[in-house]
C-alpha cells in the first residue's frame, strides 16, 4: 500500500513538474517578443548612453575616444544647458500641477449625472487622440500674431496683441497651455474612472451630516481616489520631461533659447552638432533628474496614498 501511495505521489510530482515546464515555455514564447523590444530599443540605448557620456563619439564616426568626466564638466559651464534644465523644471512645476487639477475638476463634473456626460467626456479627451504633431501645428496657427484667433479674441476684447512663440517672454508660457490643454483630458479619463469606485454612500451621509461639497472632495473623494492621484502625478512628471515634439515643431527652443528643454538640446547635440557623447551626458543627466524626481513623489506623496482595506 505504500509503495503504491510512494508511485502514485511521483507519478503526480512527474506531472506537475511537467506542466510547469510548459506553462514557464509557453510564457517564455510569448514574452519572447516584447522582451526583445524591450532590449533592443529601451535597455540596450539606456546602457549605450551610459558608456558613451563618458566618450568622444562623433556620429557617423567609427572612431571613439575615451575622456572620462570632460563632457560632464564641459555641461557644467554650459550656460545653454543649465537654461535647458530651468526651462524644464518650469515646464513641469506649472504643466503637472495644473493639468491635474483642472482633470481632478472635470472629473468631479463629470462624474454626476449631468445630461449629454458622454459628449462631454469624448469632447474633453478629444485633445489627446490628436497626434502632437498635428496639435503643435494647429497652435501655430492659433498663436499667429498676424491671423490667430487668438490674438484676434484680444483684440476684440481691447487687449494688445502679442507674438506668443517669437516672444522669450511668452513662448514658454505657450507651450505650457498648450500642453495643458492636450493632456487634461487623458488625467481626466483616469480620474474619472477611479470616482466611479467610490461608494455612494459615502457622499450621502455626509450630505445628510450637512457637509459641505468642498469639504466632501478633501476629506472623502481625494483621499479614497490617492492611489490614482499618485499613479497620475508620476505619468505627469514622466511626460513632463518627455517633451520633445512641441518644441520642435513650434518653436525649434527659440526664440533666444526661451524654450529649449533637455531633450530638445540632446536632440541637438547628437544629430545637429553630431557630439554624441555630450548627447549622452544630457540624457544620462536627465534620467538621474527624473529617477530623483520620483523618488521625491515617493517619499512626499506615497506616503499619504490611503488603500481600501489599509
Amino acid at each position: 500500500m505504500s509503495k503504491l501511495l510512494a508511485d502514485t505521489r511521483e507519478t503526480m510530482s512527474a506531472s506537475w513538474r511537467r506542466q510547469r515546464r510548459r506553462e514557464l515555455i509557453t510564457a517564455a514564447v510569448m514574452l519572447a517578443p516584447s522582451l526583445v523590444f524591450l532590449a533592443v530599443f529601451t535597455y540596450w540605448p539606456i546602457i549605450r548612453s551610459l558608456i558613451y557620456g563618458f566618450f568622444d563619439v562623433q556620429l557617423g564616426s567609427p572612431e571613439i575616444f575615451f575622456v572620462g568626466w570632460e563632457n560632464y564638466a564641459r555641461l557644467w559651464n554650459d550656460a545653454l544647458f543649465w537654461q535647458s534644465l530651468r526651462n524644464t523644471v518650469v515646464y513641469m512645476v506649472v504643466t503637472v500641477p495644473t493639468s491635474i487639477g483642472l482633470a481632478l475638476v472635470l472629473a468631479v463634473a463629470l462624474d454626476r449625472r449631468l445630461s449629454a456626460t458622454a459628449l462631454y467626456r469624448s469632447t474633453f479627451f478629444y485633445p489627446v487622440m490628436i497626434p502632437s504633431v498635428a496639435a503643435g501645428m494647429v497652435w501655430v496657427f492659433l498663436y499667429a500674431p498676424g491671423y490667430g484667433p487668438i490674438n484676434g479674441l484680444m483684440e476684440l476684447l481691447g487687449l494688445p496683441k502679442l507674438e506668443w512663440l517669437y516672444d522669450s517672454q511668452w513662448a514658454l508660457p505657450a507651450i505650457i497651455f498648450m500642453s495643458i490643454w492636450k493632456y487634461a483630458g487623458y488625467f481626466m479619463l483616469i480620474l474619472l474612472a477611479a470616482l466611479q469606485l467610490v461608494p455612494r454612500d459615502l457622499h450621502e451621509a455626509a450630505r445628510l451630516d450637512g457637509v459641505s461639497g468642498f469639504r466632501q472632495l478633501v476629506h472623502i473623494t481625494v483621499p479614497l481616489i490617492s492611489p490614482t492621484l499618485y499613479f497620475v502625478v508620476i505619468i505627469g512628471v514622466l511626460h513632463s520631461y518627455q517633451i520633445f515634439d512641441y518644441v520642435f515643431v513650434m518653436t525649434q527652443g527659440g526664440p533666444a533659447d526661451a524654450t529649449n528643454v533637455l531633450t530638445f538640446y540632446i536632440y541637438q547635440n547628437a544629430f545637429q552638432f553630431q557630439d554624441i557623447g555630450t548627447a549622452s551626458a544630457i540624457a544620462n543627466i536627465l534620467l538621474l533628474v527624473v529617477i530623483g524626481l520620483i523618488g521625491i513623489v515617493a517619499v512626499t506623496l506615497g506616503r499619504r496614498v490611503h488603500y481600501m482595506g489599509r
